[in-house]
């Protein structure tokens, strides 16, 4: 029955693979594992309530006839069980027992020990940082547990096998090495020590190229080393080795070819002359200097180029003047150097750099720089049509060239050592200048470009036409440049001026009978006046008469008189109306016109001519003819010794005034405005009269060239008889 038990427990582990904890499903006793090596289990359990002693018993699963069994007291809650088989799985059952010896609780656990515990072959130190273990493989280990001890410190490494190394040691130092199996039931005992020591730390090394030629090298001591030993090749294989063992911590290789990489390692050995680690390191040489440096201006810049030169990562050039120093920084065999100050004289050299230093510059190149712009430039027109301009000189400038270029687009230019030049100008143009300075550099930068205007051109061939006496009108063709133009005519103290921007002018209160000097000066608002411009002379016409009277004669002759003008000789006057035109042309200061039509509004004018022929045409103010003497003048008698005298009217709105003149008496009526008739009463009889009806004037003035007509009034008893019409007066003329 137990025999049965034992299989149906060691078959149920097998399939729990290595179950550690199985506990009584109706008492809750259960077993647990606390230690395995490769021949004993640990266990413990919990006290159980009636039980007076405990027993286990310990069943190998796979080797027939090996079990082992203990007795333990019930103060006893944990065991060991020695003398077991390495790598073995064991059935383990534990059983509480009363004082009556009855079973009142049993469990069941499977554990397997440990494997064998292995055997150090040997142990050494290939790196200063480790030791190398090997041994011989024990059977059912899954991997192994190194151990380096150095006094109270060790380091612990899991390796699956043979060799196995213990990373993370200090540099020559002794370590006692263990090695322990380790499967899925634990750990097997500490395999019996082996002694190493790890080799000694590589230098680790500071390494320059002081020269193109050399490599330096510097170290800190080691500690437990004797000496060091320092290998250097090319990189590429080509060339041979040099070695060097020395106990110093520097060393220096020379004699190393410029620009190219060396392989560099180096190691320390103890007393017994044991290499330790070693250390390598890749140092290039630093670069040679530049071959065949060339300079040479590109755009304003500085263009440099040279040989590349072996092992060289990039290149820097610098252009010192003064203390003014200039950069360029390139991977290729050329670069530009910008912002050149001109007219200055610089130093340039080429250095070569890698990431091991930079070469010796190159021997400096003196470098000229193209000139500065000429400054202080002055243009000035000495005289029309020559422009002189002029400016400072300029260091490095070995001559100059002077452009002009005027507005319509033609540009000459000027090519001197000196520091003026002289150029053609005409009048009216806008001459855009610019000077630039030379040497073998080059082109100086453009300056300032100036602009000068030259004086604009004077108007030829201007006339000069009389519009009257006082007045000239003066044209001319327009001329370049010309912004405004201002017509001057001057005599004496005298100057009348005309301004505008048309080509002609109207000079007018002018002096009669003066020969002015007429200037037609141009005008720019960038130059001012051209007064360069010769004048013309012209005299004026003779001056109008100051006082110019008209007397009517008659009804269609008028008189016109005048007062002499100063330089006229012949006058010529003209009234003129729709009506028609009355002229006379004299020699003396009076002039009698006829067919003159009476209350016609006419225009006056007069002619003043010289000796010469000039002529001043005079205007005064319009005159008007006096109005027409009425017609048909008739008389009547009337009653009560009265007379009406009646007329056709040539006009209503005019007044007029009647006269009649007799041994007897004189009479005088005016009749109202607009009436034709006046009436006289109580007039003589037996008496002739003259009878006058004339027309009155603004003023009240009766006009006196009216025709007079003679009436006989002849008495009847003491009245009025009959009205005798009796002819017209001779004195009519008169």
């Amino acid at each position: 029955m137990r025999g049965a038990k034992s299989k149906s427990l060691a078959f149920t582990g097998l399939l729990l693979n290595c179950l550690e904890l199985i506990f009584s499903a109706n008492t809750g006793f259960s077993v647990s594992i606390y230690d395995v090596t490769s021949q004993s289990i640990s266990l413990r359990w919990p006290k159980f309530s009636g039980a007076s002693s405990y027993r286990v018993t310990a069943t190998a699963v796979n080797t027939v006839g090996h079990s082992l069994l203990a007795h333990f007291s019930d103060v006893t809650i944990k065991a060991t069980l020695t003398s077991l088989i390495p790598n073995t799985v064991y059935a383990i059952q534990a059983e509480a027992i009363d004082k009556n010896g009855i079973i009142l609780a049993e469990t069941q656990i499977m554990q397997s020990t440990a494997p064998d515990i292995p055997v150090i072959d040997q142990a050494y130190s290939k790196l200063s940082n480790s030791i190398t273990v090997e041994w011989r493989a024990v059977p059912g280990a899954t991997s192994y547990m190194l151990t380096a001890q150095d006094g109270d410190s060790f380091i612990e490494t899991v390796v699956k096998n043979s060799p196995g190394t213990v990373m993370g040691l200090k540099p020559a130092t002794l370590y006692r090495i263990t090695i322990r199996s380790i499967n899925s039931g634990g750990k097997s005992q500490p395999s019996p020590f082996r002694k190493a020591k790890t080799v000694l730390a590589a230098p680790i090394l500071s390494v320059s190229s002081p020269s193109c030629d050399s490599i330096a090298l510097s170290w800190k001591a080691v500690y437990m080393a004797a000496g060091f030993s320092v290998s250097l090749m090319r990189s590429d294989g080509l060339g041979g080795m040099l070695r060097e063992n020395t106990t110093n911590t520097s060393l220096i290789f020379t004699n190393l070819d410029p620009g190219t990489l060396y392989t560099i390692k180096a190691y320390a050995w103890n007393a017994n002359g044991m290499p330790g680690d070693d250390f390598t390191y890749n140092q290039r040489t630093s670069p040679n200097a530049p071959a065949d440096v060339k300079v040479a201006f590109n755009s304003g810049a500085l263009r440099v180029s040279w040989m590349p030169t072996e092992g060289a990562l990039t290149y820097s050039v610098t252009a010192s003047s003064g203390l003014l120093k200039l950069k360029c920084n390139t991977s290729s065999s050329s670069c530009m150097v910008p912002s050149l100050q001109c007219s200055s004289e610089y130093d340039v050299s080429v250095t070569a750099y890698n990431d091991a230093g930079s070469s010796k510059p190159t021997d400096a190149v003196s470098l000229k720089t193209i000139p500065c712009a000429p400054v202080n430039i002055s243009i000035k027109e000495d005289k029309p049509g020559h422009l002189l301009v002029s400016w400072s000189s300029v260091s490095f400038g070995h001559y100059y060239v002077v452009f002009v270029k005027s507005d319509d687009g033609l540009e000459v230019h000027c090519n001197t050592s000196y520091t003026q030049c002289y150029f053609q100008s005409d009048c009216g143009f806008t001459y855009f200048i610019s000077v630039f300075a030379y040497n073998k550099a080059g082109q100086s930068p453009l300056g300032d470009v100036f602009n000068y205007t030259t004086a604009p051109c004077c108007p030829s061939d201007f006339r000069a036409v009389f519009v009257s006496s006082d007045t000239v009108r003066v044209t001319w063709a327009p001329v370049r440049g010309a912004d405004l133009y201002e017509t001057r005519a001057a005599a004496w103290s005298t100057v009348v001026l005309c301004n505008d921007t048309a080509p002609a002018c109207t000079l007018s209160a002018l002096q009669c009978n003066t020969r002015y000097h007429i200037t037609v000066h141009s005008f720019s608002e960038a130059r001012g006046s051209n007064t360069s411009c010769a004048p013309k002379h012209v005299a004026t016409a003779p001056c109008c008469p100051n006082d110019l009277i008209l007397t009517q004669v008659t009804q269609s002759v008028t008189n016109i008189s005048w007062s002499a003008g100063k330089g006229a000789q012949t006058y010529v006057t003209t009234l003129e109306s729709p009506k028609g035109q009355a002229k006379c042309r004299t020699l003396q200061n009076y002039c009698l016109l006829g067919c003159i039509t009476c209350g016609t509004n006419y225009t006056m004018s007069l002619k003043a001519i010289s000796e010469t022929g000039l002529t001043s045409s005079c205007t005064y103010q319009g005159y008007s003819s006096s109005a027409c003497c009425p017609s048909g003048v008739k008389l009547y008698r009337l009653s009560n010794n009265g007379i009406r005298v009646f007329w056709r009217a040539s006009d209503e709105t005019i007044n007029y005034s009647t006269d009649l003149h007799g041994s007897k008496g004189n009479f005088t009526c005016t009749p109202s405005t607009g009436r034709s008739h006046c009436d006289i009463t109580e007039i003589p009889c037996g008496d002739v009269y003259t009878v006058v009806v004339a027309p009155l004037t603004d003023k009240g003035l009766k006009l006196t060239f009216c025709p007079k007509k003679i009436y006989s009034v002849t008495c009847s008893g003491s009245s009025l008889g009959m009205v005798i019409y009796r002819g017209k007066s001779n004195a009519e003329h008169i």
